[in-house]
């Protein structure tokens, strides 16, 4: 069985209405709404620092073999 996290905000009424009318239109409770948008923004920033690190290790692809055959002269 999975456990469970309960997770609380205080949001003034003007910052609730909102969401709560966005939960509303779409049939949901307001705390389905928020688990599929914070599920949401969490995929989105697993995407986002795949693609950062997969552009830094294509962009440093020549030198991270480099660095493994130890033909990097030392600057010093």
């Amino acid at each position: 069985m999975e456990s469970s996290v309960k997770i609380s905000i205080e949001l003034s009424e003007e910052q609730a209405k909102s969401p709560l009318n966005a939960a509303d239109r779409l049939w949901l409770k307001p705390e389905e709404l928020a688990r599929a948008s914070l599920a949401d923004l969490l995929g989105w920033l697993q995407e986002d620092f795949q693609k950062a690190a997969g552009y830094v290790l294509k962009k440093n692809e020549e030198l991270y073999r480099r660095l493994n055959t130890g033909c990097v002269s030392r600057a010093l």
